[in-house]
Formats: C-alpha cells, structure tokens, sequence
C-alpha cells in the first residue's frame, strides 16, 4: 500500500501555472498564458507561446530543466517493490513450506529487504532535490523571467496561478516512510533466516550440557554420600566378620594347642 500511494502521487501528477501579460498597447496583451506540465517532468519539452508587446508577434518559450532520471527512478523503486510486496505475500500464504525449505527463502528475502532499503532511502532522497528544482523551474515569477516583453517596464507581468505541488511533497513522505518501513523490516526477516537461529542455537546447548554435566556431578554425589553411608555398615559388619574369622583363628590355635 505504501508503494502504491508512492508512485500513484508522483506518477500521475499534471499540473500547471498561468501567467498575464499586459503590454502598454492593450491590443498585444495576453492575461491567460497557461503552461502545463506533468511526470516525468521533462520541462525543457514543454513550449508556450508568449506576446512580445512588439506588435502581433508572438514567442515560443520552454520551460527549463529535465528531472526526469530522479522521478523515473522513484517511481520504479515503487512499482517494483510493489510487485515484490505481492509476489512475497503469495509465498507467505501458500508456499510457506517451500520458503523455508533449506532456508534459501528467508535468505534472499533478507538480501531483497535490504536491497529495497538502500534503493528506498537513494530513490527518495533524489526525488526530494528533484521535486525542489521542479518548484523552482516552474515558479511563476522564474518563468516571467524567460520572456521578453517582460524586460520592458512598460509592460506589466504578473503570475495568475501556480503549480499546485501537495500530491508531489506527498509522493517524498511516502518515499521516506517505505525506506522506515523497509528498513525495519530487516529485523524481523532476519529472524527467519538460519543466521538468527544460529546465533540463538549455540547458548542453549552450551546451558544444556553445563546443566548435564553439573547433574551428573550432583548425581553422583549423592549417589556417593548414600553409598559412602551405606557402606560404612557394611564395612562394619565386614569388620564383624573379620572379627569373627578372627576370633575363628583364635579358636584355630587355641583348640591346636589344646591337642598339643
């Protein structure tokens, strides 16, 4: 939607002035000289007749100045990411498996994002110093300039309308806003791709085998002190029984000497 209201405010623009010139003879004078222009604002191509307040001799004039490579260029990045909006949210609906599939999708929607952020921020930025040299080469008071009857003081120039420039300082919010939109899109479609899981696989595992490691330990602790307190009377008892084998022995050579 952002890219649409981007190249629809700046390349469906037309727009115009009107100047008057009122020359000494009155008969010579023309007070509604319309000049109209439009996208791509190749101005130099746009021709006017002016009176020359020299009898009925007329001037044809043109307007200054192509800025047509900074429009155009705006308005590709927009219809192109436009397509590529659409095409991405298909695959997001409908091919969800096959976009992660070997996590080739996230991985070129990431470079793609990127791509258009740069493309977005360039794009706008010289449709913005495009649009102030619009202003400029279409200001009344600058065209006034460019004819001569205007040079006499005899005659009198005056702008009637100018240009109305609201759809095209639109056309460079909405440039700027899909740069922030884009640009903030990074994040989140970075974490769909396998650098992110990467990243936030590793400390998991690491407190996985720390925490393995630290419950076989304390296992066998435990294990130990119950051992160690099990076996110490079983040692008892197996000094018992040494006791007794001893007192065995004993008997052994008291009854030997007995039968000595």
């Amino acid at each position: 939607l952002f890219a649409i209201f981007a190249f629809a405010t700046c390349g469906g623009y037309s727009g115009g002035l009107r100047l008057s010139v009122d020359c000494a003879n009155k008969s010579e004078s023309d007070l509604n000289i319309d000049i109209d222009f439009a996208y791509p604002f190749r101005l130099y191509q746009v021709n006017f007749d002016a009176p020359t307040c020299e009898g009925k001799h007329r001037e044809k004039l043109s307007l200054i100045g192509d800025f047509s490579s900074s429009a155009e260029f705006f308005v590709t990045i927009a219809v192109f990411a436009f397509l590529y909006s659409l095409a991405a949210t298909v695959v997001y609906i409908f091919f969800q498996n096959k976009y992660r599939e070997n996590n080739r999708g996230p991985l070129i929607d990431f470079i793609v994002t990127v791509v258009f952020s740069f493309l977005w921020l360039v794009g706008s930025s010289a449709w913005a110093k495009g649009l102030s040299d619009v202003k400029i080469a279409t200001d009344p008071d600058e065209v006034l300039l460019l004819m001569s009857a205007c040079k006499q003081q005899s005659n009198k120039c005056l702008p009637v309308r100018s240009p109305v420039m609201s759809s095209l300082n639109t056309s460079v919010v909405f440039g700027f806003l899909n740069f922030i939109l884009w640009a903030g899109n990074i994040w989140f479609v970075f974490k769909e791709t396998g650098w992110h899981s990467s990243g936030q696989r590793h400390p998991p595992d690491t407190m996985e085998k720390q925490s393995s490691s630290y419950n076989q330990g304390g296992y066998n602790q435990d294990s130990y002190g119950p051992a160690g307190g099990y076996n110490q009377p079983g040692s008892y008892s197996q000094v018992g029984e040494y006791g007794q084998s001893q007192s065995y022995g004993q008997s052994g050579p008291t009854s030997f000497a007995n039968q000595i």
